[in-house]
């Protein structure tokens, strides 16, 4: 049986990232999404919410951490991978995507050292 495992999604970030490293020394950050979805429904418009927890690795999740913030848009691109576990006696599971690739989207980031640059050029003028 063929199987296919592609995801791609366009939201905003829920939270700041916090970058962390495993034992092997690989740098991970998760975070969680919002993904929009507007439509109408009894000539109402409705928008509904989904949060979506998202894993990133490696140099990608440096870049999460570093350029990244709460309410950042983000476009990205994945795989669903479904966690299990159990609590208290009672099976649980989730479905998180493991993200393959990132593009920023909206305004570029300015680095803080150029804008105090700028600043104390513009001052002695």
């Amino acid at each position: 049986m063929a199987s296919f495992n592609r995801v791609i999604l366009l939201g905003n970030l829920t939270a700041d990232p916090e970058l962390r490293y495993t034992a092997g020394k690989k740098a991970v950050v998760d975070v969680g999404i919002a993904v929009n979805e507007r439509y109408k429904k009894d000539d109402e418009v409705v928008e509904e919410v989904s949060f979506i927890d998202v894993t990133f690795f490696g140099r990608t999740a440096e870049i999460v951490n570093e350029f990244l913030s709460k309410g950042a848009p983000a476009l990205i691109e994945g795989r669903f991978r479904q966690e299990r576990w159990e609590k208290d006696g009672h099976k649980r599971s989730r479905i998180k995507v493991i993200a393959d690739r990132l593009t920023l989207v909206g305004p570029r980031p300015q680095p803080e050292e150029e804008e105090e640059t700028v600043a104390a050029g513009a001052a002695a003028f």
